[in-house]
């Protein structure tokens, strides 16, 4: 029977992992059960009772948060400072490493660590060193790639790029990029940890003092390790060391990282004995919610497997709500929350989660005109992304060519050639002549006194520009984002960059492009056209600031930065298929679609008391309509513990749970449920039923500000947006 201090508060199985004899040991830590609580006791409880040397304890995390945070619940539980732990992220410990060994490793004492920009700066400059073309061979994949390698372990001899020149061209760069960062003594932070492994690796007597000195090995996340942390681990432990991994292979969501669930099985089957402790107790969630969230994760396959439990028995159905269009999701989210802040509680305390950064759009819109505070979580507002403030500001160029604000972003992206040096003439000859940048760049005699490649880049820039402005009053508008998109090289540009960061950029371009398809000039706008109405309507939308960082505000965020956080009332939009599981994990294969469910998973899991999915039966998605079937991951929740809104007023597909609607549709052309519609009266709203036929054909409608009416069709003077 223990009676340590450190033990008072700690469920049966909290103690078995902080009391543990010595051992391997593998803690499948759940969602909400306490994991940095077992971790942070039971280095204290190596010191304080078993009367280890702090010394002799190595305590890893992932981020500078968590480590500062185990340090410090350490220091309390220990009463005392914790200057002989060494505690930090995998990279801050590999630079400890290096810093103590630079000379064994190759390095000057004052090496420098590069962070990221500084990082792509210097592959952007090997790639031009090395006379290649930076469109062909993008800075940003460049260094993701170099990146990947390196936490795969590999130094660019090890690497074979078969019969492909154009991956031989990436792996010279990455040589080349390894031989500059040598030379000025430069150290990036895949670096770190390859460096310090090598280290290990290449001088015997030093690994086997920091297997005899760190007898202990504590680490925090475990399936989130890539290879090359896995392998790091592996060897400072040794045959001596005991390794003690607290992680949950049902939260590994980042492969897209390099992390790799599987070190979990490897862990199992490299040391000897590996016990597996199981924390299942959630002290977050109701009931009702784990229950959902156990069954959805038991459809994945090689789980180390458990089942979340709470003493706190019931709670609220989670709700699942069936919009007819994204503009129907966002109104009932915005009209829960309402409802959320009418009971007295916080804002704060609600979050509104997504699987892709360009549903953010329509939610933000939704929250503007309803004045509820918001914040972007970890992430940035819709018109603040880089790829959406450069589409418009072509497009700001294409409707005032005077604009010198949009001239000088929309030269820059894509990069031309023309610096800031040649920036700068075009600037001095603007001011002389009183005339905006684009006229001078127009002019072929004053593009004269530019050479080489900025002279080449600006001729081309404004070749462009001319092209796209020929024939720009016959498209519609959203015909003039796509085609600024395909002419200006931003479409090529973001599509070059790594995977997952194209791909993410690249749903906000036809986010963009869907937002333009359904923008309606405003009657006060009519006088100004339709690309300048839609461009003074995002920047007022740009212009309304998100909440302060304390502020009481809602949070939006993506379901990858929800990780780690909770919340009373959680929201899951755009649960469709193609969007969550997205259509790159549905085309991959299953152990994306099992990444994916892990995903979902976590999402439910932040939720404390209320969970409310929703999906939409339309939506616009890049650049047009979409119709996709509800998330599998709703059809594998258990029914009993879901509660539909409302039924589904579909008249030709089954709901979620396999109830179908028997009405008669409307045989009008322009009615469609979902459609958004504009009356004199009410005002604008969304057709949630039609029925009847010719004279007798009827739409109920749920407008804005006058709720539901039931109109009948030949009469209502409805106009179909």
């Amino acid at each position: 029977m223990h009676s340590s201090p450190l033990l008072a508060d700690l469920n049966a199985a909290q103690l078995e992992a902080v009391a543990a004899p010595p051992g391997h040991y593998l803690i499948l830590a759940g969602a909400g059960s306490g994991k940095t609580r077992v971790l942070t006791h039971r280095l204290a409880w190596l010191v304080a009772e078993q009367g280890l040397w702090p010394h002799s304890i190595l305590a890893v995390t992932f981020t500078n948060k968590a480590a500062a945070q185990m340090r410090s619940r350490v220091e309390s539980l220990l009463e005392q400072p914790s200057q002989g732990l060494w505690i930090g992220t995998f990279h801050g410990l590999a630079n400890r490493l290096l810093r103590l060994h630079h000379d064994e490793a190759g390095l000057p004492r004052e090496f420098q660590v590069l962070d990221a920009d500084d990082q792509q700066r210097l592959v952007r400059r090997t790639i031009r060193e090395a006379n290649l073309d930076d469109k062909r061979f993008e800075p940003r994949f460049g260094t993701w790639l170099i990146n990947a390698w390196k936490d795969d372990g590999l130094r660019p001899d090890q690497i074979d790029a078969g019969r492909d020149p154009h991956g031989q061209h990436w792996i010279d760069i990455y040589r080349a990029y390894q031989q500059a960062c040598q030379r000025g003594g430069l150290v990036d932070f895949g670096e770190l940890l390859l460096r310090s492994y090598e280290l290990l690796a290449e001088h015997p007597a030093l690994l086997a003092h920091y297997q005899r000195r760190f007898a202990h090995l504590l680490v925090d996340e475990f399936q989130d390790t890539n290879k090359i942390q896995y392998q790091w681990l592996k060897r400072l432990a040794g045959d001596s060391g005991q390794l003690f991994a607290v992680g949950d292979d049902d939260q590994s969501i980042y492969s897209w990282r390099g992390a790799q669930v599987a070190n979990m099985q490897h862990f199992r089957e490299d040391f000897a004995e590996v016990k597996i402790i199981r924390l299942e107790q959630n002290y977050r969630s109701t009931e009702i919610i784990l229950q959902a969230a156990n069954h959805l994760i038991a459809h994945n396959g090689d789980r180390l497997g458990k089942d979340l439990w709470t003493e706190h028995k019931g709670g609220e159905p989670i709700q699942l709500y069936a919009a007819y269009n994204e503009n129907d999701e966002a109104r009932y989210v915005i009209g829960r929350i309402e409802q959320w802040r009418s009971h007295g509680e916080r804002l704060d305390q609600s979050a509104i989660l997504y699987r892709s950064n360009a549903l953010s759009r329509v939610l933000e819109q939704a929250l503007v005109e309803a004045k509820i505070p918001y914040r972007i979580y970890g992430g940035l507002r819709f018109f603040e992304r880089a790829e959406i403030k450069d589409t418009l500001a072509w497009l700001r160029l294409l409707n005032n060519p005077d604009d010198d604000p949009a001239f000088e972003r929309a030269l820059a992206q894509p990069p031309r050639g023309v610096g800031e040096k040649s920036l700068e003439k075009l600037r001095a000859m603007a001011r002389e002549r009183g005339v905006s940048l684009m006229r001078v760049a127009a002019d072929p005699a004053l593009r004269a006194n530019l050479t080489g490649k900025p002279r080449s880049g600006l001729t081309e820039f404004v070749a462009i520009i001319d092209e796209l402005r020929e024939g720009v009053s016959e498209r519609v508008l959203a015909e003039q984002v796509e085609a600024v998109l395909e002419h200006s090289g931003l479409r090529a540009a973001v599509a070059a960059l790594e995977p997952r960061e194209a791909e993410a950029r690249g749903e906000n371009l036809n986010e963009l492009i869907a937002m333009a398809n359904s923008y309606r000039v405003p009657e006060e706008d009519e006088a100004m056209g339709e690309l300048a109405a839609f461009l003074t309507q995002a920047s007022l939308d740009a212009g309304d600031s998100q909440a302060a960082k304390h502020a009481d505000a809602v949070q939006l965020m993506t379901l990858h930065s929800a990780k780690g956080l909770e919340f009373p009332l959680v929201f899951i939009v755009g649960m469709e298929e193609g969007l969550f599981p997205n259509q790159r994990a549905m085309e991959e294969g299953p152990q994306q679609l099992e990444e994916e469910r892990r995903l979902a998973y976590v999402g439910m899991t932040r939720a404390e008391k209320q969970l409310v999915l929703s999906y939409a039966e339309s939506r616009r998605w890049r650049g047009g309509a979409a119709y996709n079937a509800p998330s599998r991951f709703i059809r594998e929740l258990p029914g009993r513990c879901v509660s539909e809104v409302r039924p589904k007023v579909q008249l030709t597909r089954p709901s979620a749970f396999g109830a179908a609607s028997s009405s008669k549709p409307l045989n009008t052309s322009p009615v469609k449920l979902g459609g958004n519609v504009r009356h004199p009266r009410f005002g604008e709203g969304v057709i949630v039923q039609a029925y009847g036929q010719g004279d007798h054909a009827r739409v109920q409608v749920n407008f804005d500000d006058h709720g539901m009416k039931e109109l009948v069709l030949a009469f209502s003077k409805l106009e179909f947006l």
